[in-house]
């Protein structure tokens, strides 16, 4: 009874002490960890309006360069990232916009950027996802996102929606989706057809 005693007494503070530790590693790491998502997010959000970047940017200087070349403005009820470098006398170069919606696994997030006349796409980033690894993973990959550069966020009919379907017929607003990822494509479609309405009915 005795030993029974001492175990528990024992698993109790061992227990205590290490939920301590982590605490202390918790806040510890909170304010790196809040710096380099908040350079994660700069990084993407610059990748999607095409603001050049140095090849090995620090954290700090990428965060530098989304401070100093984007402004963050409102459209409506939609907060937008308007590049206008001064190097250009102010001129809006592109336009972005974050996208979100439930992925196949998990939750998918995103910068939509657009031409200056806010229908043509210039760049989109995913910065956060949980999909199959080679198949909807396959979304964060150049070869992907390159598709929509030049694509439209209107249909020839004139209406708002970005196709993502694999095969099928060529359209100013269509880019190849994934072979065995249709689910995910779908999920992203649904998403990105969502925000090209937000823009168009805020014209």
């Amino acid at each position: 009874m005795k030993g029974s005693a001492y175990t528990l007494f024992y698993a109790a503070a061992l227990g205590s002490v290490c939920a301590l530790l982590l605490t202390a590693a918790a806040s510890f790491t909170a304010p790196y960890k809040e710096a380099n998502a908040k350079a994660e997010e700069a990084r993407n959000v610059l990748l999607a309006l095409k603001v050049p970047l140095p090849e090995k940017a620090s954290s700090a200087e990428v965060v530098k360069i989304r401070e100093e070349n984007v402004q963050e403005k409102m459209r409506g009820d939609i907060t937008t990232y308007v590049y206008a470098p001064a190097s250009e006398g102010g001129k809006t170069l592109a336009v972005a916009m974050r996208f979100s919606g439930p992925g196949l696994w998990g939750p998918i997030k995103g910068f939509l950027a657009l031409e200056p006349d806010m229908k043509t796409i210039r760049g989109i980033t995913f910065y956060e996802q949980e999909e199959t690894p080679g198949l909807g993973g396959e979304i964060v990959q150049p070869w992907f996102r390159d598709q929509f550069v030049g694509k439209t966020i209107v249909g020839e009919d004139g209406k708002p929606g970005i196709i993502v379907k694999v095969g099928g017929q060529v359209a100013p607003n269509k880019v190849d989706g994934i072979s065995g990822a249709t689910l995910t494509c779908d999920k992203v479609q649904a998403m990105l057809t969502k925000a090209a309405k937000s823009i168009v009915e805020e014209k």
